[in-house]
């Protein structure tokens, strides 16, 4: 008798991995920002922290309202479309049927044994068939507010919270280029990170996060020092 296996895929990871990524990314990227940006307007180091404590809060608080709003519309939407799918197999069964069938028959089945196909996948699971087949809603891809919520305000207060310790334990004459340097560090490995966790090509990642890390930084240092040399 042949063993069994369970294949090992990433899709089940998506809806979390998506928000984590998304709320470390910007966790370190907009708070380090904000930190060489006031460090490079000569602002003292207890004001840079001041700072940096109020966008980790804000942000994280941001991050996850953000998800759940936006997740808590997709979740709405699939709900309301899998309500009518199931008025319409309870008013035109048999229409539904066709239009299953030909849905397998448009993706390369005989026109037999997509009716056969439909009619079993019907009997076993009729809606089921038609959120998978139809709507292209699934368990592993249904949206989950509350998941994508929670992993992306926490991800976003670890990542902001890096580099604000580096802030603590830096000198303050070369707090900008440290604070800089380390949080490019810091998303380099986070893209590795996430690359490895979805399957993705790891360089590619780390050199897309560490590129718009860099512009962002040099930009957001570029304002602090003309603000503050003209204030």
């Amino acid at each position: 008798m042949p063993k069994s296996h369970r294949e090992q895929h990433r899709t089940h990871r998506i809806g979390w991995l998506r928000a984590a990524v998304l709320g470390a990314n910007d966790g370190i990227l907009s708070t380090s920002s904000l930190l060489v940006g006031v460090a490079a307007s000569h602002a003292s180091r207890g004001s840079i922290l001041i700072a940096g404590i109020a966008g980790l809060v804000a942000g994280a608080m941001a991050m996850a309202a953000g998800e759940y709003v936006s997740v808590s519309s997709q979740a709405d939407t699939e709900r309301a479309d899998m309500a009518r799918e199931r008025r319409e197999l309870e008013e035109d069964e048999e229409g539904e049927l066709k239009e299953l069938a030909s849905i397998y028959e448009n993706r390369g089945l005989d026109p037999v044994l997509a009716s056969l196909v439909a009619e079993q996948l019907t009997a076993h699971d009729a809606l089921g068939a038609h959120a998978r087949d139809e709507l292209g809603i699934s368990v592993n891809m249904s949206a989950r507010p509350v998941q994508a919520a929670l992993a992306s305000g926490a991800t976003f207060s670890v990542g902001a919270a890096m580099p604000l310790l580096v802030v603590l334990v830096s000198p303050e004459a070369i707090l900008v280029p440290i604070v800089f340097g380390t949080s490019l560090c810091f998303l380099a490995g986070l893209g590795l990170l996430s690359g490895h966790a979805g399957g993705a090509p790891k360089m590619r990642a780390a050199f897309r996060v560490t590129f718009w890390g860099a512009l962002a930084m040099g930009l957001t240092a570029a304002v602090g020092a003309l603000f503050g040399t003209i204030v």
